[in-house]
Order: C-alpha cells, then structure tokens, then sequence
C-alpha cells in the first residue's frame, strides 16, 4: 500500500516539520502553513499509533492498523463512501449485475443501526413483509448496532435455501422476528398492469441499463391490451432504491416534452460537474401522469420524480422520499481493494437539491396498511407463499402442451389477483380518482 511508502520517509518528513516549526510565523506562506499544519496533525497520528502498538491487550500488526485507520478515514466522510476490501469490491460488483444469494433489501446506516430503505420487489424479504424504514436490530444471533454495512451485508448473503432470522423495530410496534430464507436474488426492474377506464399501471423496482427498453415494451403492450391509447398513466416508485443513474434520465426523456434538463450533478473538481439535458418526444402525448413515491423511494427513483415534478409532466404522490442525492465514484486500487467515494450531488432541474431532503410529493397519503399481523410475532414464509411454486400435482404426467396451458392459465390468475390487490392499494387508489377527475377536466375545455 502507499501507506508503507509514505511512513518510510517519516523521518525526513518529521524534520521537515521541525524546520518549518521554527520558521517565523509572519515568514511563513499560506503554503508553509498547511504544510506545518499537516504535520501537526501527523504528529498526532504517529503519537497514536505508537500508543496502540505498546499498550494494545493485543497485539497488532502494522497492515492491520493502517487497514483500520484508512477505513476509519474514508467512512468518516459520509454514509456510502468506504474503503472496500477485495471481498467488499466483489460484493458491490455481484449487486451490480443484478444477480446474487441473498434476501432482496437495500441497507443503509442509520445512526448507529442498520436500516432498511427498501425490499426489493419479489424477494425473500419482500414476501416475507419487510418494510422500507424498518430497523435491524439483530441478524442472526449478531447484534447490529455499531455493526457496518458490509458486515450486515456480509451476513445476510449466503447460499440459496438457506435460513436467517432478523429482529426487526418497526414504528409503534414491538420488536419482531423474521425468518427469511435465502434466493439467487435476480432483479425484474419494470412490471405493468391496465387499470380501469384505461388507466395503465407501472411499476419500477430498480434502474438498470435495459430498464427503459422494458418500460417501451410495456407501454406497448399495455395499449395494446386497452385497444385504445392510454388515458392515463400512474408510475410507481415506491421502494425503489435507485441504480443505474442513466438508466433514470432515459426513463425520464420518454415523458418529457420540453428542452432542459433531466438532472444535473456539481463537485469540487470539473468532472463532476455535469448536464444530463431532455431528449424531448413525450411517449404518452401528454396524457395525465401521476408518480408515487415513498421514503423507500431513492437516488435514481428520486431524479425521476424529481425531474417530472419541476417540467410539471406528473403530480407526484406519497411521501418525501428517502433523499439520497449523492454520487459515488468507485476508484480501483492495488491487491483488489477499491474506494468508493461521494464526488458530487444530484440537483433537480430547478435546482433543488436532494440529498437528505428528498422529493415532496405534491399531494401527500398517509401509508395505510390493512396488515394485521401480531406484533411480536415470528413470520415464516413457505415454498406455497412463494409466487409461482409447483403443485402437488406431479408434473411429469402431463404433456408438454398441458404444462404450457396450466402455466398460462396460473399467470392470468396471478395477473387477476394483482390487479384485484393493486385496486385495494391506497396510494394506487387515490392516484387513480385524481387520474380520473384530470381527464373529466380535460374534457370539459
């Protein structure tokens, strides 16, 4: 590492700051001074370090309380920057590719616990009831406070079929237990359904790179299945804790008429600044949109809504989302370590800033839920709870063309039974009166 390098040179670095000490201070440039100031401040460092190596109860080896200190240095910063070990790196880059062993939530730190900021559609953790502002407190027999996130990560990963428990604090409940058991984790990022009246439903899970050619697919089909265009469209993003930041300005560029811009990003040095402006061409010819958000909603999800709400194409919904609205650049370095560090903050159109503000919806819902689960209660979900599972029947007595119409017939009713729950979903409820009334309004001008 540099750092071995660096310490090296300490003694000729050490009387470089002895001869800048005894500079006159009114001789002394501005660029003396940070030099001595640096070195003051090294001094401290070494004091430290010498200290841990004699008084330490155990014994500890140079790697390791370098290792320590870069680290410690790196998370000082903020939330989502870190110092990645190859294990860490190689995590990130499994999560990347939308495909890995786990449970299906998205983590974040919250004071000194672990907080979830959203499941992951169609996951363990998702099925299991898992909810965005839920707090761990316990995975497995571990506790979580003080815990790091690759270390939760770490440990809620694993092989497939295999079982974790997590205690989870949820808002005026008790603390709960949750067994969830483990699944190659692969992300489907857009989903859509036809609501009444025309009315098309779409709903966003994550931002990759092919999301906006899923989204077009689904569009199609939608208007297909209405035999008629679209007279209103309610994109959901609720629990969607971001992604691929292109993967959001092309979303946003299907709806958008007007030239401007999308999003853009400012940092300490030039590349960080940068425009992502609209490709203007609305897909839906501006039929009335609404857009539902949630504090699960994130980073990428939030320059979506935040993007349609200032060119005023879509009345967001909701509540002020999670407020994510930083970049992070992943810097590789030697032996498979990696930095990944915050190099500059996302900024709506109109020049708002989200980080730990988030987006306000412009028409706020309390989170209703018809849950009536009881509180203390241990949840455990069953291969019959998961979505497609096979039947008892044994599937070898049937002819290829009877599996294939047995398949088709358990997707239409799964179709049926969204729709059926999405009609009871208040957020999806609320969005589609107000859907309702635009177009009635529309019609009388």
């Amino acid at each position: 590492m540099n750092f071995f390098n660096f310490f090296k040179h300490l003694p000729f670095l050490l009387l470089l700051f002895t001869f800048l000490s005894l500079t006159p201070a009114c001789a002394q440039t501005e660029s003396e001074k940070k030099v001595a100031d640096f070195f003051v401040d090294l001094e401290t460092f070494t004091k430290v370090f010498s200290h841990i190596k004699q008084l330490y109860v155990d014994e500890t080896t140079n790697p390791e309380l370098f290792e320590h200190a870069i680290k410690g240095m790196v998370k000082g910063l903020d939330p989502h920057s870190d110092y990645l070990k190859p294990k860490e790196q190689k995590n990130l880059l499994e999560s990347a590719s939308g495909k890995f062993g786990g449970l299906g939530i998205v983590i974040g730190k919250k004071d000194e616990g672990i907080t979830v900021i959203s499941p992951i559609d169609d996951t363990p953790a998702y099925r299991a009831g898992i909810q965005a502002g839920d707090l761990i407190v316990k995975i497995g027999n571990k506790s979580a406070r003080g815990m790091t996130l690759e270390d939760g990560v770490s440990l809620m990963r694993g092989k497939p079929d295999t079982t974790i428990e997590l205690t989870i604090v949820r808002k005026n409940k008790k603390p709960f237990k949750v067994k969830i058991t483990r699944q190659i984790i692969t992300i489907t990022s857009v989903k859509g359904y036809l609501l009444a009246d025309g009315i098309g439903y779409i709903r966003i899970s994550s931002f990759q790179t092919p999301t906006v050619n899923l989204l077009k697919t689904t569009l199609k089909k939608l208007v297909i299945e209405n035999k008629n265009p679209l007279s209103a469209l309610i994109l959901d993003l609720r629990n969607n804790p971001g992604g691929v930041l292109n993967g959001a300005v092309d979303v946003s560029n299907l709806f958008i008429k007007k030239a401007g811009l999308v999003v853009y990003t400012k940092g300490r040095i030039p590349n960080s600044n940068i425009e992502f402006k609209t490709k203007p061409g609305d897909i839906l010819h501006g039929v009335p949109m609404a857009v539902l958000i949630n504090e699960g909603s994130a980073s990428a999800s939030e320059i979506v809504a935040g993007a349609l709400q200032d060119h005023k194409r879509a009345i967001v919904m909701g509540q002020t989302s999670f407020g994510k609205g930083s970049v992070q650049t992943i810097i590789e370095l030697p032996d498979g370590y990696g930095l990944k560090i915050t190099t500059a903050r996302y900024y709506t159109p109109s020049g708002r800033s989200i980080q730990a503000k988030g987006i306000e919806p412009d028409i706020v819902l309390k989170n209703i839920s018809l849950e009536n689960e009881k509180e203390g209660s241990v949840i455990n979900t069953k291969e019959s709870d998961l979505s497609g599972h096979l039947e008892v029947e044994d599937p070898s007595k049937l002819s290829p063309e009877e599996i294939l119409e047995v398949q088709e017939d358990k997707k239409i009713q799964e179709n049926e039974k969204t729709i059926e729950r999405l009609k009871k979903d208040y957020f999806v409820h609320e969005a589609s009166n107000l859907l309702k009334a635009l177009n009635v309004l529309n019609s009388k001008k």
